[in-house]
């Protein structure tokens, strides 16, 4: 066997046990049946590919020499080594979704490889705009929703995005030695990101943390027409739901002390979310 054909035989991909349970916000879950497994299967590449950039013992060029190889399986230049990629190859190949969807999200996951830091909020928009905004695009797109509802679904995905940071920020730093909180959020306030490492948050920390969820307040607000632009029945109401959810952790996170403790959605939140989306099934 040459060498090349031994590296498309091993499996780059190394996951964590996550799935999509593990999430804050359903993962196709209310959506049509038959679009389901290739909405799962875009997830499997994601939640794969997430692992690899979030790996605490890969060095940054294995975790991008394998995101690469990914890339490859994922746009037919390579055949093994990457069973998602494959897989969400087939899926895509079915349904004519563009694979942009899914190199952007590879984007991302290098960027984390490298970049532990963030300047300003446009630095972390940008971030969003690979690593999530993506995501809810893919997901409209495989259903043939129109191109007017990206706008309120990049808003959303942003806000999840940045509501995920503020939960996780201290294991992040931890971790990875990565913190997604503005530098510049932070020198304003009086505070450096010494202090997500604390077992209680800061009036500094607290200022950054107000800050970043006023901007998810915003995001939020323009995610609310998201619902009612999209034509699918079940996708209205999964929509519904994931947006309801995003503020009811806003105002959780405003609430409590993500270094305190683990703040988080509950059975409660999501029991709520649904009702109040089922006006979308109408």
């Amino acid at each position: 066997m040459s060498a090349s054909a031994a590296a498309d035989t091993e499996n780059v991909e190394s996951w964590s046990g996550k799935g999509r349970g593990d999430e804050n916000f359903p993962v196709g879950v209310i959506i049509r049946p038959d679009l389901r497994r290739h909405v799962h299967a875009y997830y499997a590449f994601a939640r794969n590919a997430d692992d690899i950039g979030d790996s605490p013992i890969l060095p940054p060029a294995e975790k991008i020499a394998r995101l690469d190889h990914m890339e490859a399986v994922l746009l037919g230049h390579r055949e093994g080594g990457s069973p998602s990629a494959a897989g969400l190859r087939a899926s895509l190949a079915e349904t004519g979704v563009d694979p942009r969807h899914a190199t952007d999200l590879l984007i991302a996951f290098r960027r984390d490889a490298t970049k532990n830091r963030y300047a300003n909020w446009d630095e972390l928009l940008d971030y969003c705009r690979v690593s999530a905004m993506p995501v809810g695009r893919y997901v409209l797109d495989v259903h043939g929703e129109s191109p007017a509802t990206h706008a309120p679904s990049d808003a959303l995905c942003a806000a999840l995005q940045v509501l995920n940071h503020l939960q996780d920020c201290q294991k992040d730093l931890h971790d990875l030695d990565r913190c997604y909180l503005p530098q510049d959020l932070m020198s304003a306030s009086g505070t450096d990101v010494t202090a997500v490492s604390g077992k209680a948050e800061t009036p500094g920390l607290r200022r950054v943390f107000d800050a970043l969820l006023d901007r998810c307040d915003a995001l939020n607000a323009e995610a609310a027409a998201l619902p009612r632009l999209v034509r699918d029945r079940r996708l209205r109401i999964e929509t519904g739901v994931i947006a309801s959810l995003a503020r009811r952790l806003t105002t959780r996170l405003r609430r409590g002390d993500p270094l305190a403790m683990r703040v988080k959605l509950t059975k409660t939140d999501a029991v709520r979310a649904l009702l109040g989306s089922l006006v979308h099934a109408l």
